[in-house]
């Protein structure tokens, strides 16, 4: 994939908590496959946010790795976009730790998009 100018760039994931199911082919996968040649699009595994309720650490590997041939499998070329697990990318950790401390609470809860 190679970045254009023209293009928007979108950035979408799903979580491996467990095998996906026909909501996350029809409310994502399935618009992933309609829209990623009008976009500079990336897919992930979010695999970090999966990490919100327990999860046994083996399921999970294998869950995430199911995700991403499960995405193949619908129909997304990875000739045409990034494909990726988002615990590889240490810059989404990173970024994490730096917005949370610059985001105080006081302030994200006047944010309408965040109530």
């Amino acid at each position: 994939m190679t970045g254009s100018a023209d293009k928007k760039v979108i950035l979408s994931g799903i979580q491996p908590t467990n095998k996906l199911t026909l909501g996350n082919y029809l409310g994502a996968i399935k618009n992933w496959v309609r829209i990623q040649n009008d976009y500079d699009a990336y897919f992930m595994a979010v695999d970090q946010h999966a990490m919100t309720a327990r999860q046994d650490p083996i399921e999970l590997r294998k869950n995430t790795l199911f995700s991403i041939a499960c995405y193949i499998a619908a129909g997304i070329d990875p000739e045409r976009c990034v494909l990726f697990v988002q615990s590889h990318v240490p810059q989404h950790s990173q970024l994490a730790w730096t917005l949370n401390c610059f985001g105080y609470m006081g302030e994200l809860s006047r944010m309408i998009q965040y109530k």
